[in-house]
């Protein structure tokens, strides 16, 4: 008898490698189709970018949760208070985020970010902001607020200014709703430059892209695949005749 007849491999599973192998496979494949969901939104949400046409009402969000980047539209005033979030820079130039809290005709006082203006050579000194006080029509985005860093603690304002300028280094929602208790669960972001009370506002979708959803959804199935490849080899194993 030859020595590979001698040697056959058979199917012998070990039940624990098969437990382990049962218990990883779904988690495996549930991470995978995740990642090709999350991959559909965003690229849902990148078409609204694009496309602001389908903007909805600010008044007919109130019942729900909106996603990040909806193109919205809002008429009503702007109120006297501006917080301005420190420390942001454009094309190398230190400067601010203008969020001014604004009064809808319906819906709730809500906090919109005008974009980011130049800061002063002396710290000590703020930017002079222009608020419209007529009524305006604006177009923007849902977005978060600009929440501080997880271990960085409850941020503080400093004192208002003469003109109610008051600068921060973020704007939680419990910030600002010492100011306005009912104040929307989300901040707009004004779409373009050219909106009443805009500064620069060239905003980029602040998203993760959906290709790269595709590559983690590609390194979870393979992860699977490996899985199945090797619970089998290991298997079959070596039997003496």
């Amino acid at each position: 008898m030859s020595e590979h007849e001698s040697r056959r491999r058979v199917w012998a599973p070990d039940w624990r490698l098969l437990l382990f192998a049962g218990a990883f496979l779904p988690v495996l494949l549930g991470l995978g189709l995740w990642q090709l969901d999350r991959a559909g939104e965003k690229k849902q949400l990148l078409a609204q970018w694009q496309d602001p046409a389908g903007a909805v009402d600010w008044s007919a969000l109130t019942e729900t949760d909106p996603l990040t980047g909806q193109p919205v539209t809002v008429s009503g005033r702007y109120r006297s208070t501006t917080w301005l979030l420190d420390n942001r820079t454009r094309d190398g130039v230190p400067g601010y985020e203008v969020l001014t809290l604004f009064q809808p005709a319906k819906g709730p006082p809500v906090v919109v970010n005008r974009g980011w203006i130049a800061a002063e050579r002396k710290r000590s000194e703020l930017p002079e902001v222009s608020t419209p006080e007529e009524e305006v029509l604006l177009l923007g985005r849902i977005a978060a607020y600009p929440e501080p860093p997880v271990l960085a603690g409850e941020p503080a304002a400093e004192s208002p200014s003469g003109n109610g300028v008051q600068r921060v280094q973020a704007l939680p929602k419990a910030l600002a709703a010492v100011i306005e208790p009912s104040i929307a669960n989300n901040i707009l972001k004004l779409d373009d430059s050219n909106q009443p009370g805009a500064f620069r506002a060239d905003w980029e979708p602040d998203m993760m892209g959906p290709q790269t959803h595709y590559g983690y959804a590609l390194q979870w199935f393979s992860l699977a695949a490996a899985l199945i490849i090797l619970t089998i080899i290991a298997s079959y194993r070596k039997q003496e005749s």
